[in-house]
C-alpha cells in the first residue's frame, strides 16, 4: 500500500538511486544529484546504474555507482545482490518502472521507497514501493525526475549537469574536430527504430548545410551495425563528404564532440539529451513522440514539431486530446517531416545565433 510522505527537510544518512537505464533518463537523473548534494553534502548517493550508462555517468564525484549489466540476466542480478549484501539505506529512489527494475528493487533494503504514482506505475511497480511522487501531467521527463526530491522535503530550482569530461576525451574532440567552420553533427539513429528519419532525407539536409551554407558536417554514432549500416546509406545519397565518426567515439568523446559543434540535428535519443547537458543547441526531429514531454529540456525552439500532426492522422484527434507521454512510433510516423521543414530551421537557427565560442 503507497503512503503520501510528510515532507520533511532533515537530511537523510543514506540514499539509493535506481535509474539504470536508457542514456537519455540517465542523464535527466543528473541534476537530481547534483540537487542532493548542493543541499545535503553529508549523504552517501550510491546509484544503481546500467552497464552502458555507466560509461557515460560513473565518474560523477562523491557518488557510489553499481553497475547492473541486464545482458548478463542472472549473473547481473547475482553481482548487484552480493555489492548489497548486508547493506540498509534510509531512502531508496525507485525511478523505473520496468518489471526487471522492480525486481532489482527487491535488493535494495530500505524503509523509504519512493516510486512513481499511480497513473506511471505498470509493470506492478507499487508493489515494491511504499510512497509515491506527486501525480502530475504535462511534465518533461527531467522535471517527472525531480519530483522525486519532493516526499524527502527538497525541491529542484535550478537544473545543472556538469558531466565530466576527461582531457583524453577532449583531445579526441580537438583532433576529429578542429577549428574551422562552424558545424552540424549529424546523430542520425534512436534505438527506437520507428523515430528514425529517412537516410535520404538527413543527406539532402547534410548537402545543403555543407554546400549552401559552408558549414562542416559530422556524422555520428554507436557501434552497432544497424548505425554503421543506416550511416552508409546516408552517405551513399550525399553529394558532399562529412566528417564520418561513426562508431569511432565513446560516449565520454561524444560528449566533448557535443560541445564543439553549433548545432545537433537528431531523433529523439540519447545523444539530443547529452547535447543539451552541455548547453549545444537541438535541432530534434519529433513526430513519434512529444517535445514537451521528452524533447532538449533548455531549448526546444530548434525542434520540428509534427507530433501533433501524427495525433490526427494516426489517433483522429489532436495530441492534445492524447494521454501525455502517448507515443506514436507508427511505420511512416517520421515521413510527415519534411526536409524543407528542417532546412527552414537550420537557416534560422544559422542566421540568429552567433557562431560558437570555443569551450575547451
Amino acid at each position: 500500500m503507497s503512503r503520501a510522505s510528510s515532507p520533511s527537510s532533515a537530511p537523510v544518512g543514506s540514499l539509493c538511486i535506481l535509474r539504470t537505464s536508457a542514456i537519455g533518463d540517465v542523464t535527466h537523473v543528473v541534476p537530481l544529484v547534483r540537487t542532493l548534494q548542493e543541499h545535503w553534502p553529508d549523504t552517501t548517493i550510491t546509484w544503481l546504474v546500467g552497464k552502458l550508462e555507466h560509461k557515460l555517468v560513473g565518474d560523477l564525484p562523491g557518488v557510489e555507482f553499481i553497475v547492473f549489466d541486464k545482458a548478463a540476466r542472472r549473473e547481473g542480478f547475482r553481482a548487484v545482490r552480493e555489492k548489497l549484501a548486508g547493506r540498509r539505506f534510509d531512502a531508496l529512489l525507485h525511478m523505473q518502472i520496468a518489471l526487471r527494475a522492480n525486481l532489482l528493487s527487491v535488493l535494495v533494503k530500505s524503509p523509504l521507497r519512493i516510486g512513481y504514482d499511480r497513473k506511471r506505475s505498470k509493470d506492478l511497480h507499487g508493489l515494491f514501493i511504499n510512497c509515491r511522487i506527486p501525480a502530475r501531467s504535462g511534465e518533461h521527463v527531467l522535471d517527472a525526475m525531480a519530483s522525486f526530491l519532493e516526499p524527502l522535503g527538497l525541491q529542484q530550482t535550478d537544473v545543472r549537469w556538469d558531466i565530466p569530461i576527461p582531457e583524453t576525451a577532449e583531445a579526441f574532440a580537438a583532433n576529429a574536430l578542429p577549428e574551422g567552420p562552424r558545424t552540424l553533427l549529424i546523430s542520425p539513429a534512436s534505438s527506437h527504430r520507428l523515430r528514425n528519419w529517412r537516410a535520404e532525407r538527413y543527406a539532402a539536409v547534410a548537402d545543403h548545410a555543407a554546400h549552401e551554407m559552408g558549414w562542416r558536417v559530422v556524422l555520428c554514432g554507436g557501434p552497432s551495425e544497424f548505425e554503421r549500416e543506416f550511416g552508409d546509406e546516408i552517405l551513399s545519397h550525399m553529394q558532399t563528404r562529412p566528417v564520418d565518426l561513426i562508431g569511432k567515439d565513446t560516449l565520454k568523446q561524444l560528449l566533448a564532440l557535443l560541445r564543439r559543434v553549433d548545432l545537433v540535428l537528431c531523433p529523439d535519443s540519447g545523444p539530443m539529451h547529452m547535447a543539451n547537458a552541455v548547453g549545444t543547441p537541438v535541432l530534434g526531429l519529433h513526430a513519434a513522440s512529444n517535445p514537451d514531454r521528452s524533447g532538449p529540456y533548455s531549448d526546444r525552439q530548434w525542434c520540428v514539431n509534427r507530433y501533433d500532426d501524427a495525433a490526427r492522422k494516426y489517433r483522429r484527434k489532436p495530441a492534445s486530446a492524447l494521454p501525455w507521454g502517448t507515443k506514436l512510433e507508427h511505420v511512416g510516423v517520421m515521413d510527415l517531416i519534411t526536409v524543407d521543414d528542417v532546412i527552414e530551421r537550420l537557416e534560422t537557427f544559422a542566421t540568429r545565433v552567433p557562431a560558437r565560442v570555443q569551450r575547451d
